[in-house]
């Protein structure tokens, strides 16, 4: 880092010098890519970035109140993991409709709420969860609100695949001008994080495992600003933002290309590129009445488009061209449905129909640019893949496009007639009776995954045909592997969408009883495929940290789960015969401390340094592992020879241990405090 680096890091996170316009940021690790947003905070908003995994409502109001060093904020927001239903505070805190008035949320957003001035002096809380867009969400958000005193703000909008919901409108209205999330965050920065998060989680987790081994002893924030700059300095984001949607345009409509053959290539690029304009209708009928002013074979392309719009219900349907037809269908469509921007109603009808078709699209490039070719080499006895490994690969996920083809069809066919009286709901509930081709694709996704890695490095010509293919134009620069993998997000979009618009059906809507029970059945099934991906990550936690840990006994059980690890110093205490205020401790080794939902391991730390290395390297051996329930926590007070120290006392054994600083003792304390009660109230 340079040191023009480490004094612009220094003027970010110094905190704001005028306390009337004082903003409070809380960022939780859960989110992705979460120092990149931490890169974007704004160098007069105060960050804290806290520990999804170990934290605790009590330790989270440590640092937001340590923070702000007895100051009052004029706003606080909050970027969480969440949904239109519940914010996911933490990992054993869910804010819902269930849970919004336990008395443990309650004192938490109480005391929250008397860290902001008062609502007469434009105080408020932002909550970057899209729970305005539904009326769970804004139960909630009423419930905070008579909470805490002050007011809440949340994003209306939904957007699929993306965080771009922060963007849109928010309610209720906050009270100082312009955008909750642009008082916060660097506009251009903020904007990039939104669109990119996914992609960039996923470089970072290469980063964050490189960089941890130099950032380790430093605090949170400032380790991920400097990850999130370093991130963000390797990516010209200010040209992403410029070209995003010039190149999203052109990757559809090289996508639209190459699924025909055309004698017209920039021609079709051409009007593909119209299209996506604003003044299409006005530049095609200039176009078409210039003749001087026109190249003619760009009109006669537009003419015939024109003419296979009209005569497009009259042709049979063909596989060359279906695709085709269908897109330019529902561009018309989708372009009906923008009449009225006030109509919230028809806005998210929208929504449900175009993220509908551009997910049919992405199953789509599945079945053309892999399933296709391979059964054709089969046909044609060049085979590259078997029939069996074929059918073990792409059966599932063909089933699923044939459903939702059905599904995008009967939307189609809805919308065209879109009215105020016109309903979706039965067509979703229809589609929630089909989902049993979803199961079977998620029983056998990891057969899936692992044939694709068996054959590619069995089969040179798989390897061969993986790489023509792969992340290239045709698949939307992605790999077969990551289009397999919108399944399984597909149903949060669902519910979202739908929630969203049960909020903007009046209740007396014919539309309501059947959205209610396709909101349910496809929550169901969300819920469903989230414990799939919980129980797969915690296994493959528990399986990481039973390598880390050298000599551990089998830690990998049903139900246990990680909440914490804290590294500590082991202390040897004095004479106990002498004042705790005198007495004087000796630090005589390093211990690192896992702790799981029903037990603490302890281990031994070892860091170790090797020739020609500015960094160490570290190692863990057993030590001992207590119940949770047999295990007494204990803190011992700061004096002149002691700072952060606290025991732990189990059935044999007692140490003694402190922590680097004040803030990684105090919410490990309130972490063991919580998972011991919690564990206890399991018996």
């Amino acid at each position: 880092m340079t040191t023009g680096q480490g004094l612009n890091l220094r003027h970010q996170c110094a905190p704001p010098c005028s306390s009337d316009q004082l903003r409070l940021v809380l960022i939780s690790s859960h989110i992705p890519a979460y120092e990149v947003l931490l890169d974007s905070v704004k160098p007069t908003v105060i960050p804290v970035v806290y520990d999804y995994n170990g934290m605790t409502p009590e330790g989270l109001l440590f640092c937001v109140e340590k923070a702000l060093d007895g100051h009052t904020a004029q706003s606080i927001g909050l970027v969480a993991d969440g949904d239109s239903q519940q914010i996911h505070l933490m990992q054993s805190i869910r804010i819902c409709s269930q849970s919004v008035l336990s008395s443990d949320i309650r004192n938490f957003w109480e005391k929250l709420g008397s860290c902001v001035q008062a609502e007469n002096n434009g105080g408020h809380i932002d909550i970057f969860v899209p729970l305005a867009s539904s009326e769970c969400g804004m139960e909630i958000l009423g419930h905070l609100s008579q909470i805490a005193g002050i007011p809440f703000c949340s994003p209306t909008g939904i957007a699929t695949g993306s965080f771009n919901h922060i963007l849109s409108e928010w309610l209720p209205a906050p009270p100082s001008s312009g955008s909750p999330p642009f008082s916060y965050f660097i506009d251009i920065k903020l904007q990039a994080w939104c669109r990119l998060a996914g992609v960039m989680e996923e470089a970072l987790h290469a980063v964050r495992k490189q960089m941890k081994k130099y950032l380790s002893d430093l605090q949170r924030n400032v380790s991920g600003r400097i990850i999130g700059q370093f991130m963000y300095d390797s990516i010209p984001m200010v040209k992403v933002l410029t070209n995003y949607e010039v190149g999203e345009a052109l990757t559809e409509a090289l996508v639209e290309l190459g699924k025909e053959k055309n004698d017209h290539p920039l021609e079709f690029l051409s009007v593909c590129l119209l299209k996506k304009c604003s003044k299409y209708k006005q530049i095609r009928h200039q176009l078409l009445i210039s003749e001087g002013n026109t190249d003619d074979a760009l009109s006669a392309f537009l003419k015939q488009e024109d003419d296979q719009e009209v005569d497009q219900t009259d042709k049979p349907p063909q596989s060359q061209y279906h695709s085709k037809l269908r897109f330019q269908q529902l561009a018309l469509l989708d372009k009906k449905l923008q009449g009225d921007p006030g109509d919230k109603r028809s806005k998210f009808a929208r929504e449900i129909l175009t993220s509908e078709r551009q997910y049919v699209q992405i199953l789509e490039i599945v079945r053309d640019v892999y399933a296709a070719p391979l059964k054709a080499a089969l046909s044609s006895n060049r085979a590259i893949l078997s029939i069996a490994n074929v059918q073990i690969i792409f059966s599932d996920i063909l089933d699923i496009l044939q459903v939702n083809k059905q599904l995008l069809d009967e939307l189609t066919e809805r919308l065209q007639e879109w009215g105020p009286a016109q309903c979706l709901g039965d067509v979703l509930v229809k589609f929630a009776s089909r989902l049993k081709t979803y199961t079977n694709f998620f029983n056998n996704y990891t057969v899936i995954l692992k044939t694709i890695d068996k054959c590619r490095e069995a089969m040179p010509t798989f390897r061969a045909f993986l790489r023509r293919h792969d992340q290239t134009v045709l698949t939307k620069m992605m790999s077969l592997q990551e289009l397999l993998l919108f399944p399984s997000t597909r149903f949060e979009e669902y519910v979202n969408l739908l929630y969203a618009l049960r909020l903007h059906t009046p209740p007396e809507h014919s539309d309501r009883k059947d959205l209610n029970s396709a909101i349910l059945q496809l929550k169901q099934y969300k819920d469903y495929i989230g414990q799939l991906k919980a129980s797969l990550e915690k296994d493959t936690e528990l399986t990481s940290i039973q390598k880390m840990i050298q000599g551990c006994p089998n830690i990998i059980e049903a139900n246990r789960h990680l909440i914490k690890i804290q590294d500590v110093a082991l202390l040897r205490g004095g004479n106990e015969d002498i004042s705790a205020s005198l007495r004087i401790y000796e630090q005589i080794s390093d211990l690192r401390l896992f702790l799981f939902n029903d037990a603490l391991v302890i281990s031994s730390r070892h860091i170790f340094y090797t020739p020609f290395k500015r960094t160490s390297d570290t190692s863990c051996q057993f030590m001992a592992s207590v119940s949770l329930s047999r295990l007494l926590v204990e803190d011992i007070p700061d004096t002149k020879y002691v700072k952060n120290a606290f025991s732990l006392q189990g059935p044999k054994r007692q140490w003694i241990c402190s922590t680097t600083t004040e803030d990684d003792k105090f919410t490990w304390l309130s972490a063991c405090q919580s998972a011991i009660h919690a564990s206890i109230g399991k018996r």
